[in-house]
């Protein structure tokens, strides 16, 4: 069986989880989950900035209503726990948990305790993070020791 750890900001849409669950053919994929929820990653400057560079104005202009705290522990459970049911119910093995601190030293030792075979990072594009390889697979690939694939989530979820 492939082992591969998945690291998102949000749920995963029925577009994204038939993308990862058929990457590998018809190979078995037990997936690992790490999520941190999108109001725990970056300031808000810099969401807003990817808003805008997406073209979407609107949700730039609602990034202070992005929750954080215990309001985005809430929102990110529930985010990891419809990610895990739709990955089972796509007939894989999957478990997962919410990262609070430390995104990347979370990753790593995850990858080492699971025995872990890929990486894939799932988010939303990022292009300030993107464009001074300060994204979470940029700088993944320095730390985590196996292969990182890089993915954009297919749509809002």
């Amino acid at each position: 069986m492939f082992t591969s750890v998945l690291m998102i900001e949000k749920a995963l849409t029925s577009a994204d989880v038939e993308f990862v669950t058929t990457l590998h053919g018809e190979e078995p994929v037990a997936f690992h989950l790490l999520l941190q929820p999108r109001g725990e990653q970056a300031d808000r400057l810099l969401r807003a900035i990817d808003d805008i560079a997406l073209g979407e104005i609107d949700e730039a202009a609602r990034e202070g209503e992005t929750p954080e705290g215990e309001a985005a522990k809430s929102e990110g459970e529930q985010a990891l726990d419809v990610s895990l049911r739709a990955l089972r119910a796509a007939g894989s093995q999957a478990e997962g948990r919410l990262v609070e601190d430390h995104p990347l030293d979370a990753l790593k030792a995850l990858v080492a305790e699971v025995g872990a075979d890929e990486v894939i990072v799932l988010t939303d594009p990022h292009y300030v993070e993107e464009f001074f390889h300060r994204d979470w697979a940029s700088r993944a690939r320095h730390k985590v020791g196996v292969p990182v694939l890089k993915l954009f989530s297919h749509s809002k979820a």
